[in-house]
């Protein structure tokens, strides 16, 4: 669906055969006003020894990726949190989330649009994710009897990936999402119409995110690229002169309405009760590079989102 709604030509899309014979487009060609552009599934189709730099924007991309989600017990071994059908006799935990929900979890699986199949469940043994992903110590020492988290093998896949790819290649990549630059719990929740549902209701029909681990990226890419910040998105805006170009915009019309837009969106964008603060941006750069760029390099936590006053001289 995407490559027909990005205009791809459907006679030059390769297509690849799933696990069920079925055929699955892994590569589109399109063109929008005269440049071409190409459409992959998957960063593997991409070739990555072509003579070319690499510019990489991975704007809301890490937060749609998979997670798995475990607790740890009193034993201090770490539970992985399973999805099983909702008539099982396996105890059902609470669909816990940071994220508000458009109905309360017990409404959300049993009342209309929101109706829920599934539940989660909690494993009784350790399983293959648990022992493979959480071998770190730090997973051991940094968490308490109860803590949830989340992680994406996924993610720090891709991550490493491109950075090698930047590295080769003295490419450069921006990673703009919403998270926190340290493990998380609970934040998987589902999205539909612009509002949080039940991430287990309606399977197919919304949008499933969880907030990006930002730590866990650059660990990802320790070694192969250099990662700046992440800082937060207000101040990576200021410090890429959002104000001076908001100013050029505003004087560029009379009209009051498209003004107001205008400064409506620049508050939206970098306020920190907006986006200004949940959003990050990180900086991923070659191994050889020398300089930390501008937006990275200052200024400290406590200035990030101070708000911009400018002094009027009369």
């Amino acid at each position: 669906m995407q490559h027909k709604t990005l205009g791809c030509d459907p006679n030059a899309t390769r297509f690849m055969a799933d696990k069920n014979g079925s055929d699955i487009p892994v590569e589109s060609t399109g063109s929008a006003r005269g440049i071409q552009v190409k459409w992959h599934d998957l960063l593997e189709e991409i070739d990555t020894t072509a003579d070319i730099v690499p510019m990489v924007m991975a704007h809301e991309f890490f937060d749609a990726l998979p997670v798995y989600k475990f607790e740890k017990s009193s034993s201090g071994q770490w539970s992985e949190i399973l999805v099983d059908v909702a008539g099982s006799a396996s105890q059902q935990m609470s669909p816990q989330t940071n994220a508000r929900p458009a109905t309360s979890p017990q409404s959300s699986v049993s009342e209309g649009a929101d109706a829920c199949n599934f539940k989660f469940v909690k494993a009784r043994n350790v399983t293959a994710s648990a022992a493979m992903l959480l071998r770190d110590s730090a997973f051991g020492s940094k968490f308490s009897k109860g803590d949830h988290i989340e992680v994406s093998p996924e993610s720090a896949r891709v991550m490493a990936q491109v950075a090698d790819w930047i590295s080769s290649k003295r490419g450069m990549g921006l990673v703009i999402d919403y998270g926190q630059d340290w493990t998380q719990g609970d934040t998987f929740r589902g999205i539909r119409s612009h509002r949080f549902a039940h991430p287990l209701s309606a399977p197919g029909s919304m949008d499933l995110t969880a907030d990006v681990d930002f730590s866990y990226l650059r660990y990802a890419a320790t070694g192969k690229a250099q990662c700046h910040g992440p800082v937060e998105q207000g101040s990576f805006l200021h410090a890429m002169g959002i104000q001076a170009r908001l100013q050029q915009l505003v004087q560029s019309t009379s009209d009051q309405k498209v003004q107001q837009n205008l400064v409506d969106c620049y508050k939206r964008l970098t306020d920190p009760y907006s986006m200004g603060r949940i959003y990050k941006v990180l900086a991923v750069l070659p191994n050889s590079t020398s300089k930390i760029p501008i937006p990275f390099a200052q200024p400290s936590k406590d200035e990030l989102n101070k708000p911009k006053v400018e002094t009027v001289i009369k």
